[in-house]
């Protein structure tokens, strides 16, 4: 990246904690800052939570007999969900997605 932050502009880079993230000996200009994602936040991630919801709303406690068994309860699990469009607007409303760092 060859972009240049304004003189007197502080940017802040969000980062998860992967190991070339972390690593010592990285410098940084002074109006730079990092900082990292707690691991595994789904609470950053709605695609993740509404995954999450699935799975243990309409997924969870079964037997499936066959791939296409799976797929047909994924389908259908899918279908109610987008009858449930409160279900869906939630997970992006999670108080902390919408606070500032």
């Amino acid at each position: 990246m060859n972009a240049r932050l304004a003189r007197r502009a502080r940017a802040i880079i969000l980062m998860d904690k992967a190991e070339w993230h972390t690593m010592p000996g990285s410098v940084l200009p002074a109006n730079i800052s990092i900082t990292f994602l707690p691991p595994r936040p789904p609470e950053l991630n709605p695609p993740e939570s509404i995954r999450q919801y699935l799975r243990q709303n309409r997924l969870s406690n079964r037997d499936f007999e066959t791939h296409d068994a799976i797929v047909e309860a994924a389908c259908k699990a899918r279908k109610k969900l987008t009858r449930q469009p409160e279900t869906i607007t939630s997970s992006g409303m999670r108080k902390c997605a919408h606070e500032r760092l």
